[in-house]
């Protein structure tokens, strides 16, 4: 699976060189653009426990796009201070491991994987890292098996379209009831050095949609795609990221009351 990814990440670069050649935006300038400096994000933050937290980091680095933090909030706030278990997909430097850990707390169970060796080092108990692919059913299946359970999932590996699918499809069953599924940064959908285009089958955006039309199931005649019409609760779909809350729910029903009724 290592082998693979470089792979894929070999054949990405030449692809970034093609699309400059023909004048076409690249990855690296498109994320450019959108650097902003401390100032600038200071005046757009919002009084929220994850954005002290984030903004008060002198661990290791950790990297957000700004517009995350207040959807974190939104979603994990009932969460802090439980015994959450959360599994993190790419670990990059490690700082946002910890700082999950300074906002859920010590109760909390939070696993990381990455398939980069050096990233074994980059966590501090009860903190845990595990390497391997994100696209290997058999390794996520085992990591969530030592976890003891999976409450949420953060998909912030690879940005590779093949890999946000197969992850979906090997830890969506893995859920439990009431469990969030985020996948970030699927801005990445659109890009083609990533698997992606606009409206390009099996990217990050188009699994939004297709959730959408599977939570709706109830009302068409076309098989569910990715998870069952009875499970899926609510797709939120953000700049850039999708939130996907699992719950167990039955057929729809309605009803009129009233005094004319």
């Amino acid at each position: 699976m290592v082998a693979r990814n470089r792979f894929v990440r070999f054949r990405a670069r030449i692809l970034e060189k093609i699309l400059r050649r023909l004048g076409i935006r690249s990855v690296t300038n498109a994320i450019d653009r959108y650097w902003i400096d401390l100032a600038d994000a200071e005046r757009r933050r919002a009084a929220t426990g994850i954005e002290d937290i984030f903004y008060a980091n002198t661990g290791r680095v950790v990297h957000k796009w700004i517009d995350y933090l207040p959807v974190y909030e939104r979603f994990f706030a009932p969460l802090r201070g439980s015994n959450v278990h959360m599994l993190e997909i790419g670990v990059f430097k490690g700082g946002s491991l910890e700082m999950w850990r300074k906002y859920f707390g010590p109760e909390a169970t939070i696993f990381g994987i990455d398939i980069d060796p050096a990233c074994a080092d980059l966590a501090d108990p009860p903190n845990q890292v595990r390497i391997g692919s994100q696209d290997d059913p058999a390794f996520l299946s085992g990591v969530v098996s030592e976890m003891g359970r999976l409450d949420v999932v953060l998909d912030d590996g690879s940005h590779f379209a093949d890999h946000q699918l197969a992850s979906f499809r090997a830890l969506w069953p893995l859920l439990e009831d009431g469990g969030l599924y985020i996948i970030e940064d699927m801005h990445t959908a659109y890009w083609p050095s990533h698997g992606g285009g606009l409206r390009t089958k099996g990217t990050a955006a188009w699994m939004a949609k297709t959730l959408l039309d599977d939570m709706n199931a109830w009302f068409h005649d076309g098989p569910e795609q990715l998870a069952p019409k009875d499970e899926i609760g609510a797709v939120c779909a953000f700049e850039s990221m999708i939130v996907i809350e699992k719950r167990k729910k039955e057929p729809p029903g309605h009803i009129q009351i009233g005094a004319g009724v």
